[in-house]
């Protein structure tokens, strides 16, 4: 008894700002041809795609972090992201690419997730312009808002893209470019990792317009900043979380779209990957959106939960974003929520800052990009 009580008299408890996290993040690169157009799944093959991917190392000790997935494609932190088709028999026919995705492993620090996604852009980069190729980063396809299936799913593949709502919608990102922010906190449990999820899903409307990066459609000014959320929103998730699939069984939700799934491998459990970003041409906005996230996690005040992502607001948000004070204020009192919570973690804080000044200017890439092209410059093959 007596150690017992020692024990507990000495025993730190850790504050909930000091909680350590653990980030990774997913990018997804559109192509550009030397000519400047724009390098979709019309006009690009999956071998020209692949052949980039082939250029590029091969670590080994990735895997521990990384998926690689059935066909064996994603066995780099670079890989071709595509829509596969498959025969009768569930072969694969055919990959129709739609971009290059990055991944980095999992990090301590958001400066180094960053760093790391810094580092693989600049390699692929290099082995794209050496091909003729350049990269671009934007939310949504420029010239064309729908991927056709064709030819219509054969009976394996009618079996096997209906068994969850990601795999029925999974057409959708052909024409959608974006980020997974991943982040885990050390010691959640599966209630409050489960209500984190049904947080940012909720909140998400106020979070996404930080990244806005797609004011195009059908090769045209669409008249909002981000047809990525116009789209998508409704059919594919804002956030999801990842349990173990064996021990937190009946702790799985049935929603549509899912928010909860069971971790691929052991790297997923306690995972919370914010989904509906567009995506940034400076990974220092992804840094600054996990931090946002990462105080989040942590805050204690904020009731609004969702199960599902609300469609009605994220399309509103997606037409004038930051400008529409309705949007502003919401951000605003979510960064300030974030602030509180990361009380004391100073890296954190400024990249806050950096977010407080977007909302102050109404700013994201979407109008930087809009500013380009109204001066007569081409936008991601897009020409005035």
């Amino acid at each position: 008894m007596h150690r017992w009580l020692l024990f507990e008299e000495f025993r730190v408890v850790r504050h909930p700002s000091e909680r350590s996290f653990r980030y990774g993040i997913e990018h997804e690169c559109a192509l550009l041809r030397a000519d400047g157009t724009f390098a979709d799944f019309t006009r690009l093959g999956f071998d020209e795609a692949q052949a980039l991917v082939d250029a590029l190392p091969e670590d080994p000790a990735d895997l521990a972090d990384l998926r690689v997935g059935d066909q064996g494609i994603k066995r780099k932190r670079w890989y071709v992201e595509g829509f596969e088709r498959f025969d009768d028999d569930g072969g694969l026919v055919r990959c129709d690419p739609q971009g290059i995705e990055i991944r980095t492993r999992i990090h301590d620090t958001v400066d180094g997730a960053v760093d790391a996604l810094r580092a693989d852009q600049r390699a692929l980069d290099d082995v794209a312009a050496a091909a003729g190729f350049t990269t671009v980063a934007i939310g949504f396809n420029p010239l064309r808002s729908s991927y056709p299936v064709v030819p219509p799913y054969n009976a394996w593949e009618l079996r096997h893209r209906t068994g969850s709502p990601e795999e029925r919608t999974a057409h959708l990102h052909m024409v959608t470019y974006g980020p997974d922010l991943n982040l885990s906190c050390e010691g959640i449990g599966v209630d409050e990792l489960v209500d984190v999820g049904a947080k940012l899903t909720h909140y998400s409307p106020w979070l996404v317009p930080l990244s806005f990066s797609s004011p195009f459609r059908d090769g045209a000014v669409w008249g909002g900043l981000s047809a990525r959320t116009a789209v998508r929103t409704g059919a594919r998730p804002a956030a999801m979380v990842f349990l173990d699939g064996v021990a937190d069984r009946d702790r799985m939700l049935d929603t549509d779209p899912s928010l909860t799934q069971p971790a691929r491998l052991p790297a997923e459990v306690g995972r919370i990957e914010f989904k509906a970003f567009d995506a940034c041409p400076d990974p220092q906005l992804y840094g600054e959106l996990l931090s946002l996230l990462t105080g989040l996690v942590l805050d204690t005040t904020l009731d609004g939960r969702a199960l599902v992502p609300d469609t009605a607001a994220h399309q509103r948000a997606a037409v004038a974003g930051l400008a529409d004070p309705w949007v502003a204020d919401g951000t605003a009192a979510l960064l300030a929520a974030a602030r509180a919570a990361l009380a004391g973690r100073d890296d954190d804080l400024a990249r806050l800052d950096r977010l407080d000044r977007r909302v102050a200017a109404k700013n994201c890439p979407a109008v930087d990009m809009l500013a380009c092209f109204a001066d007569g410059h081409p936008v991601a093959g897009l020409r005035p």
